[in-house]
């Protein structure tokens, strides 16, 4: 059975889209590989990393990635996690099957201190619904 490739994509890839790459991975066994980007990447939000351990995440190699790194490649599915990535998603060079749009609030400017589990739990919540509408494809 071939993987699928799935590519989370927000502007910073420093909170939404490193959540959505650790869920899936955990989520959904070997059925998919994971990768996340930004259209403007920063570092991994210490707030993200530490909402991820206390789920009992692995948070080892996450790290943020500019889109620009998957220019040429081909994915199942690209899932857009907020508007300024969607808008870089026009002129982006790589290629997607199907492209998702899944609008979670940036928890960088939510300011609650449970923000970014709340995003997690966003996160977790569609891709428990989206999931098993991919187990057979």
């Amino acid at each position: 059975m071939t993987k699928r490739r799935v590519l989370f994509l927000c502007n910073a890839n420093s909170a939404r889209s490193l959540m959505g790459e650790a869920l899936l991975r955990h989520m959904a066994d070997d059925r998919f590989e994971a990768f996340s980007a930004g259209s403007e990447p920063d570092e991994p939000h210490a707030l993200t990393l530490e909402a991820l351990r206390k789920q009992g995440l692995p948070t080892e190699g996450l790290r943020s990635k500019s889109l620009d790194e998957f220019e040429s490649e081909n994915f199942d599915f690209v899932i857009v996690l907020c508007d300024k990535a969607q808008q870089a998603c026009r002129e982006w060079q790589g290629d997607a099957n199907e492209v998702f749009f899944w609008d979670i609030r940036d928890p960088r400017l939510i300011g609650k201190p449970d923000a970014y589990e709340q995003a997690l739990s966003e996160i977790r919540r569609r891709l428990q619904l989206w999931l098993p509408l991919h187990k057979s494809d």
